[in-house]
């Protein structure tokens, strides 16, 4: 038995989980195969065979292949957009809120499960399904920010957005480039240098009674 099935008893029958937890077995296992091997190189024999269960096990949660991988990046998206929000609700001083995004992001790609794949770098990208979903994560994380911004400042929705828009591409895109090179700077000061980068952007947009110099928790 691997890891993902949990247990084996010692008659060799499968245990019966509640369908909860076996869901949850099953989600696990289907993530290890999808990141090692890509979706399309994945098969359902393969996830059953590292869940330790049959196919018809298998086929009683989830009909295919396909619903088993939107389950997995719903799960995700949801993971990573709350990281988010929980930045921006979790203080009211804005540049910690700007440090906080970045740092949602360095950690979700930095996760020993690799999940950050499944959302990020999909071979399955083209699939409208999957499309739909990836673009859901980055308007999740787009609209946290967007009502921050919009709350402090005063600017209107288009021009938050915008202003969103560009730390969350930011964060993404600099956390997987970290990513893929290595890891060459330590994480928290990666996290430090991208959200300096960003703040003094931000920053120059004034609290709404504020005058200019005083942004965003200055002072």
């Amino acid at each position: 038995m691997t890891a993902a099935s949990g247990e084996a008893p010692a008659t060799g029958r499968p245990v019966r989980l509640p369908r909860s937890a076996r869901r949850k077995q099953l989600l696990a296992a289907a993530q290890e195969v999808f990141v090692a091997q890509g979706y399309h190189a994945a098969a359902m024999d393969d996830i059953a065979e590292r869940a330790g269960v049959s196919k018809p096990v298998l086929y009683q949660h989830f009909p295919g292949k396909l619903e088993l991988y939107l389950a997995l990046l719903d799960t995700h998206a949801e993971a990573i957009v709350e990281s988010v929000r929980a930045a921006m609700n979790g203080t009211s001083d804005n540049k910690d809120r700007v440090l906080g995004a970045v740092r949602a992001y360095f950690d979700f790609v930095d996760h020993e499960s690799e999940a950050f794949r499944l959302v990020f770098e999909s071979d399955l990208r083209n699939d409208p399904a999957v499309r739909e979903r990836v673009a859901k994560v980055e308007q999740g994380c787009i609209d946290a920010i967007t009502h921050t911004i919009i709350s402090d400042t005063g600017v209107s929705r288009d021009r938050a957005e915008l202003l969103a828009s560009a730390l969350v591409g930011a964060a993404e895109v600099t956390a997987q480039f970290w990513l893929h090179g290595g890891r060459q700077v330590p994480k928290s000061e990666a996290v430090a240098l991208i959200a300096a980068l960003n703040w003094r952007g931000i920053a120059s947009f004034p609290l709404q009674g504020e005058p200019a110099g005083r942004a965003h928790g200055d002072g």
